[in-house]
This record gives C-alpha cells, sequence and structure tokens, in this order.
C-alpha cells in the first residue's frame, strides 16, 4: 500500500513536470502548535482517580521538502515532511508527556488568488515512527496514535522571491479509538508517580497547525537562461 502511494505521488509528479509552465523545489520547517489527546481513569472499585483529562497544546517542529509545479494560476505540490508533535496531560500529581514522531507526503492541489498569495489543500500519507506515554508501564507500551494513515491538510501561503511563508492546518482523518493502558501510581519504593493508574486512551489523535518558512533552492521561473512553458527533462 505504502509503495503503491508513493509510485502514484511519483507519477503524478513527472507527467506534471512534462506539463507545466513553472516548477521549483527546495525545504521547509518551522514550529507547530500541536492538539488533541484524551485519557480517563479507571477508578477499579473507588480505589483510584476516574477523571477524564485532556492534554494541553504544545509547541512542536517540523521540517520537509516540497516540489511544486504550476500551470497558470493553479499549482500541484507533492511533499515530504518531518513532525515531532507533543502534548501534555495534567495528572493529579504529575504531568505526563504525549509526544509522537510522523512522516508525511501530501499531495496538494492550489489556486493562486492574488499576487503572490496561494491557497491549497489536499489529502496526506502518514506514517507514524514511534509514540509514547511519559509515565506507563512497561515504559515501551504501544501507544497507537491512528488507525488509518490518511490526513487532510489546508492552508495559505505566499511568496517573496525564493522564500515562502506557509501556515497550514494539518487534521488526521483517523477515528477516536479507545485503549487500556497503565500508568505508574507509585514507584516499587513508595515514591508518588502520576496519580492515576489504570485508564482508557479514549483519543491518541494529534493535529497541528503548522508555520513554515520554506526556501526555493531551485525555481524555473527565477532561472533566466531557462524557457517557460514545455517540457523541461
Amino acid at each position: 500500500m505504502n509503495k503503491k502511494i508513493y509510485l502514484f505521488i511519483l507519477a503524478l509528479s513527472f507527467f506534471g513536470l512534462a506539463n507545466a509552465q513553472e516548477f521549483s523545489f527546495g525545504i521547509k520547517g518551522g514550529p507547530s502548535y500541536v492538539s488533541g489527546g484524551q485519557i480517563t481513569g479507571n477508578s477499579s472499585g473507588g480505589i483510584y482517580f476516574d477523571g477524564t483529562v485532556e492534554a494541553d497544546s504544545k509547541i512542536g517542529f517540523h521540517a520537509g521538502a516540497f516540489f511544486e509545479l504550476r500551470f497558470n494560476k493553479f499549482l500541484l505540490r507533492p511533499e515530504f515532511i518531518y513532525s515531532a508533535m507533543e502534548t501534555e496531560f495534567q495528572f493529579p500529581t504529575a504531568p505526563s508527556a504525549y509526544e509522537v514522531n510522523k512522516i508525511s507526503v501530501p499531495l496538494l492541489f492550489g489556486y493562486n488568488v492574488w499576487g503572490p498569495i496561494d491557497i491549497y489543500g489536499g489529502p496526506a500519507y502518514q506514517n507514524i515512527i514511534d509514540s509514547s506515554l511519559e509515565g506507563t508501564e512497561p515504559p515501551d507500551q504501544v501507544i497507537v496514535a491512528q488507525n488509518t494513515p490518511l490526513a487532510g491538510m489546508v492552508g495559505i501561503k505566499a511568496g517573496f522571491g525564493r522564500f515562502e511563508v506557509d501556515l497550514r492546518y494539518d487534521r488526521s482523518l483517523s477515528t477516536a479509538e479507545t485503549q487500556d493502558i497503565d500508568i505508574v501510581n507509585t514507584t516499587s519504593g513508595g515514591t508518588q508517580g502520576y496519580g492515576i493508574n489504570k485508564a482508557y486512551f479514549e483519543d491518541a489523535r494529534l493535529n497541528q497547525i503548522m508555520l513554515s518558512l520554506s526556501f526555493k533552492i531551485f525555481d524555473s521561473e527565477a532561472n533566466a537562461g531557462r524557457r517557460r512553458g514545455g517540457c523541461y527533462f
């Protein structure tokens, strides 16, 4: 499945390159505002904390590369993005960090609304590299952060020569799925843990608002020696 998606994006890019009026490629990166995550404690007969805790949003980061094809006022833009995301649960006696690292391969379709400003949107294939909740036992307990690899992205960007400023929303298309987890309530030495024991991770999905600064390593429009239109092979 993964290979088919990558091959489709690659084939579409080559087809677009043969018909594009302009093309560019470069690198991008910046901060992300990350939100999501909900856990409810299991009282276990009234012994333990049984409240619901929604995670506090935190700032993460992302970095990657892009390839953009332009057809008059329309654009096609496949990308490759690494995202490091984190939110934090304020449990009764200690905070717990929830971390997810993922790779996204979006295929974005856009339109030039005015001058340097484009709007865009499209699907993204996402692969979770790892996900963890601080304080689980065993420490390597698997947290399923998504039950489908698909996501959607929408945004707006503005170009200034070889630089671009890009603001977008990245939302997982997974559905919320409850998972049983075990969190350290007290350590073997009697030290207080997180004040919650058995629990239900009711929503492990993370979404993010991404602010990027992009740099075009190559831009056919800026290359005076390159003719406009036609095939660039």
